[in-house]
């Protein structure tokens, strides 16, 4: 295969690549062969490129019937670029040998490629082979460059020219919405609506049916050929049985239409530039009015926010701080995310108010004092700060409450059990009975009273117990300590009384003791061993029905094994009630054995084997209950943990995801390739997969609920909290937002500017290879590193410093420091392009004037009115001083400058 345009590198997409004659192959995709291995398309693309072709050959009085075997001897192909091209092709061999017939075709491709079209893969010899696929991608080729390049419609060319073209004029009709060149006109609307835009006397547009697109179809195919002179190329039947039309052979159809109707399309450029310009003022000064409503708005609500946040005001009981904790997880699902947004949409504001300012040439806009986005980011961190504290104050506050209920419980338990033991001991030692005894008796109520002071020193654990409850419950800050503390100091004044009592009765009873002989050895042993076997009893009982509190599997798991250790005992423990109760039946024994009758109970302690079997009892009947209350929180911790596991499988696949997810916006605003369309899809497309990914983070907030209900407030299978994933997705999507609307104030800077991808691409080169942090922003030293690299004389003298600093005041009017990738931009784009000039906007006033003066107007220079130059004063002469620009005092208007010459900057307007 002979490829007869070797010299450079093929571009990608089948063309020459960018510059004068090859824009527009940048902007098509590459003819690709495949496609036409669909039947439906080809058969398309084989009428179209036909009729296409005959519209111009007929101008010369012949036609093809077959294109892929008419144009095999290269006759009616170099005739046909003669016809759309008006120049004379070199003569062509008339003779019938193949080789004939390849210097032919070889003529018109020379020609072809002398209008900057490099056909890649397109041979002599395909087209002389009668190749359809080849044969149709170089007519396509044809009619990209005769018919399609030179569209230009508001700074677009080629076939996204065409497009904006289509959906200008198609935008004011119903059921009409032009995205493609496929699909989009399926319909036969869209071809109606452009003949009734230019012809309304052709078409009776409201009558046309969207559910009936044959009819459509054919209406506007007649209607064209028989009126606009345009040939049929498309089949009604064709557009509709396919699922998707072929985008080339509608094009090269809606191409005729562009032509046909390119005559009135002047006017409508010029009159569009000077709304364009009005437009932009008047969109400007909405975003204005827009920035200072969400800010003031948002202000205010951080301002009513805070001191919420701040109020650290405790509260009695635990319901109540349950209620803040609810009240404060309803700010942060309800109502914090929309003020999220709203900050968010605010910089996004801002960011594109200030570039559309620098675009038009206007001032940047000064928000109002107290209303900068600095000022909003201010009062944001101060509302985090706030945020962060109180949660954790709050966290605190209800565990502290939940310490102190647990206390006060055992306070209110163990003085009770106190209170009832000591109940009537006070009397009992007040008693004068040993006046009265007998010396048995006597020795009987020495031994009792033994046994009492045994059971009073058993008794000051838990009196200090209670002491040590009362001093934790007043340290907490307990809410009802005045009757905790009253109710501890009764205990400890009766116990110190009970203590004077005991030592005065020991002291009556000693003084008699030298009376006494004989005494009941045994129930003094029954005694000594049932009274720390009854306060066993009693602790254990006070023990099994003890409230416990747990957060951990851990700790329910170590209560379990003491509790289990202590089953354990409780074989030694019955022994020693059989042989406590052995005791006694063995006196009893005695007693009978040698006719003594007994004077009731015994006499040295209160504790009879009734009691102890009661007790014991009791004890067997707590130890099961308790068993079931630990099982039972057992259950609930197992639970617990599983909600924590659950939670932290979820988190620690999020979390790391979304730190992945920041890195890698890092690095694409680094290294973004291609077209700012192509990053701008890329980034929309990235910013959608991690909008898709939202459901995760709803998930793992529902589990953080479960959590939080449950009164969780530990996790040691994360380090990730639901703070850290809320702040790493919000700022993540803060991130990918800021960075795509970086990129759409790019295009805006490129379009408006004129710029080419390429130079686009050279300035983000020069500026990442300053960039050495890669931070998005240079320094005063490395911008002037990247500027002497660019040819600017900025070097370190006199001269050089004075344009630094000129040129620093361009792109850093704040003074902060640095030159962001946008300012960067703005300042090459006015070194190489312009935008809209005067000229421009003079010669569009004319073009709608008609090149005509209005009779008995005044006029100013070349004859333009006077109206015309207050227009172009107002918007393309720079304000001399801001207060000009804001309305501001009349001395400002008519202040001159040194020298007494108002100062105009260079490239304005004189003026009338």
């Amino acid at each position: 295969m002979v490829d007869y345009h070797s010299a450079g590198q093929p571009y990608p997409y089948g063309g020459n690549g960018p510059g004068p004659n090859g824009d527009y192959m940048a902007q098509e995709d590459d003819w690709d062969r495949d496609l036409l291995l669909d039947p439906a398309w080809e058969k398309q693309q084989r009428k179209t490129f036909t009729a296409w072709c005959n519209s111009h050959l007929r101008k010369a009085g012949t036609q093809i019937e077959n294109i892929d075997e008419d144009f095999r001897d290269g006759l009616k192909l170099m005739l046909l670029l003669e016809v759309i091209s008006g120049e004379r092709l070199p003569k062509p061999e008339r003779g019938k040998m193949r080789v004939h017939k390849i210097n032919n075709v070889n003529k018109a491709l020379d020609f072809i490629a002398s209008k900057g079209v490099k056909l890649v893969s397109i041979g002599a010899e395909e087209i002389v082979d009668g190749n359809a696929k080849m044969t149709l991608g170089m007519i396509w080729t044809i009619i990209l460059r005769f018919a399609i390049q030179d569209i230009s419609v508001e700074e677009t060319s080629a076939k996204e020219g065409l497009l904006l073209w289509c959906q200008r004029k198609t935008a004011p009709y119903k059921n009409v919405n032009v995205q493609n060149f496929h699909i989009s006109w399926k319909d036969g609307l869209a071809f109606n609506a452009l003949i009734h835009r230019h012809r309304p006397e052709l078409i009776e547009y409201d009558k046309l049916r969207k559910d009936d697109p044959v009819t459509n179809l054919n209406n506007a195919f007649e209607v064209a050929e028989k009126y606009l002179d345009i040939p049929k190329m498309l089949d009604a039947e064709d557009i509709v049985g396919t699922l998707r039309p072929d985008e080339k052979a509608i094009m090269t159809y809606v191409s005729c239409f562009y032509h046909a109707f390119s005559g009135a399309q002047k006017a409508e450029t010029a009159a569009n530039r000077i709304c364009k310009v009005l437009a932009v003022n008047q969109e400007n000064e909405h975003l204005m009015e827009d920035y200072e409503k969400l800010a003031s708005d948002l202000l205010e609500w951080i301002k009513r926010t805070i001191p919420w946040l701040e109020d650290r005001s405790p509260q009695k009981t635990i319901q109540e701080m349950q209620q803040k904790l609810e009240d404060f997880r309803d700010y942060r699902r309800v109502h914090k995310p929309p003020k999220v947004q709203e900050k968010c949409q605010l910089e996004i504001n801002f960011n594109t108010l200030q570039t559309k300012l620098r675009l038009s040439n206007r001032p940047a806009f000064m928000p109002s004092e107290g209303k900068m986005v600095s000022d909003i980011n201010n009062g944001w961190q101060h509302l985090e700060q706030a945020e962060k504290g109180y949660e954790e104050w709050l966290l605190n506050e209800i565990r502290r409450l939940e310490r102190l209920d647990h206390l006060a419980e055992k306070f209110r338990q163990k003085a009770s059990i106190h209170e009832a033991w000591t109940e009537g001991k006070e009397a009992m030692l007040k008693q004068k009975d040993y006046e009265t005894a007998t010396l048995s008796d006597i020795k009987a109520l020495i031994r009792k009273h033994e046994a009492f002071e045994s059971d009073l020193a058993a008794h000051q654990d838990r009196v200090e117990q209670i002491a040590a409850i009362a001093q934790e419950l007043n340290e907490l800050d307990y809410y009802d300590s005045p009757s905790v503390n009253a109710r501890c100091q009764k205990i400890c004044d009766q116990w110190d009384v009970l203590g004077s009592l005991t030592h005065s009765r020991r002291e009556a009873l000693e003084k008699t003791e030298k009376q006494l002989e004989t005494i009941d050895e045994l129930h003094l042993e029954y005694a000594k061993r049932a009274a720390p076997f009854n306060n066993w009893m009693e602790s254990a009982m006070e023990d099994l029905q003890d409230m416990f509190i747990v957060h951990t599997i851990e700790e329910i798991e170590g209560l379990i094994a003491a509790h289990d250790q202590f089953k354990s005992t409780l074989p030694d423990a019955d022994k020693e009630r059989e042989a406590i109760l052995g005791i006694q039946r063995e006196a009893q024994r005695i007693a009978d054995f040698n006719s003594i009758k007994l004077s009731g109970n015994n006499p040295y302690t209160s504790v009879t084997p009734q009691i102890i079997n009661s007790k014991w009892e009791r004890v067997q009947q707590l130890v099961p209950k308790r068993d079931h209350a630990l099982l039972d929180e057992q259950s609930k911790q197992q639970s617990n943990e599983h909600l924590r596991r659950q939670f932290a499988s979820q988190a620690n696949i999020v979390g790391p995801w979304i730190q992945t997810k920041m890195e890698e916006i890092g690095r694409i605003s680094i290294e973004m390739n291609g077209t700012l369309e192509d990053q701008l899809n890329h980034l929309k497309q990235y910013e959608q997969s991690i909008v898709d990914y939202k459901p995760n983070i709803d998930l793992l907030e529902q589990q953080h609920q479960l959590i939080q209900e449950a009164l969780i407030f530990d996790n040691k299978h994360t380090n990730y909290t639901m703070e850290h994933i809320r702040v790493g997705w919000e700022q993540l999507l803060t991130t990918i937002a800021r960075t795509i609307n970086e990129v759409e104030n790019q295009i805006l800077t490129r379009d408006a500017k004129g710029i080419s991808q390429e130079q686009m691409q050279e300035f983000r080169a020069s500026f990442n290879h300053f960039d050495k942090d890669h931070g998005g922003a240079l320094g005063p030293e490395e911008f002037k590193a990247c500027l002497i690299s660019l040819g600017y004389d900025v070097e370190n003298d006199r001269q050089g410093d004075a344009e630094f600093n000129r040129i620093m005041s361009v792109v850093d009017p704040n003074n902060s420091g640095i030159v962001t990738f946008q300012a960067f931009i703005d300042f090459m784009s006015r070194e190489t392009t312009d935008t809209d000039t005067a000229d421009q906007v003079i010669a569009s006033f004319k073009v709608l004037a008609g090149d005509k003066v209005r009779h008995g107007g005044a006029t100013g220079d070349g004859g333009c009115p006077c109206g015309l130059w207050m227009f172009i004063s107002f918007f393309f002469t720079p304000p001399i001083y801001p207060e000009l620009h804001h309305g501001r005092g009349a001395a400002a208007r008519a202040a001159p400058r040194p020298g007494g010459v108002l100062h105009r900057p260079h490239g304005s307007l004189p003026g009338p």
